[in-house]
């Protein structure tokens, strides 16, 4: 049976079942994928009869479109707020790598699947976590484009940077693992000062 995962990562899921369901799914999709993954394998990982997941979701791709858009969800929020909280590009590249970065390495089998499902999803749900994606992407870009004007960092092109910096958090995803090293804390530092490095920012 799926072990319950922490509130803290789905917060707004309710009930409970809902969230064992969408936990269970996380180790279905992640061990099998999403196309090998039957609703009645989520359902016995959850604990539950294969009719209860109708109960709470209309089909599987509804309880991937859930996964993916709360995953979104969360990373813009994340880095929107860092974004709102300093003025400083620098700082806020690093913060927000940090965060990112650790994120997708603490919680990497969620990230593998909201990053690596895409393509599964309905059309209309991969609009919606289209957009959140752009949206996020925005802010990176914003801020590195605000350093260059600033000449904090020295790159040609903020799109591409912007797309360079979330690409190198999305694949921590790929490869970390349970107990891996460095510690998710750690690897976002370490992130951090590569890709400070990478935009050219004056080091101390």
């Amino acid at each position: 049976m799926s072990e319950p995962l922490p509130d803290d990562l789905w917060p707004d899921v309710k009930p409970d079942a809902a969230r064992r369901l969408m936990a269970a799914a996380i180790d279905s999709f992640a061990t099998r994928g999403y196309h090998a993954t039957t609703t009645r394998d989520i359902a016995n990982a959850a604990g539950m009869s294969p009719a209860a997941l109708y109960v709470h979701f209309p089909s599987k791709a509804a309880v991937l479109s859930a996964i993916s858009r709360s995953g979104h969800e969360q990373a813009l929020a994340m880095i929107h707020g860092v974004v709102v909280s300093t003025k400083d590009p620098v700082e806020a590249i690093g913060l927000l790598t940090q965060k990112f970065v650790a994120w997708h390495a603490k919680r990497h089998r969620v990230a593998r699947v909201v990053q690596y499902e895409l393509n599964a999803l309905p059309e209309e749900d991969y609009r919606a976590i289209a957009d959140l994606r752009r949206r996020t992407e925005q802010l990176v870009r914003d801020v590195i484009g605000d350093g260059v004007r600033s000449g904090a960092f020295e790159v040609t092109d903020a799109r591409t940077a912007a797309r360079a910096v979330l690409s190198l958090g999305v694949d921590v995803a790929r490869w970390y693992t349970d107990g891996g090293k460095p510690s998710p804390g750690m690897l976002g530092r370490q992130y951090a000062d590569l890709v400070l490095r990478m935009l050219g920012a004056k080091m101390p």
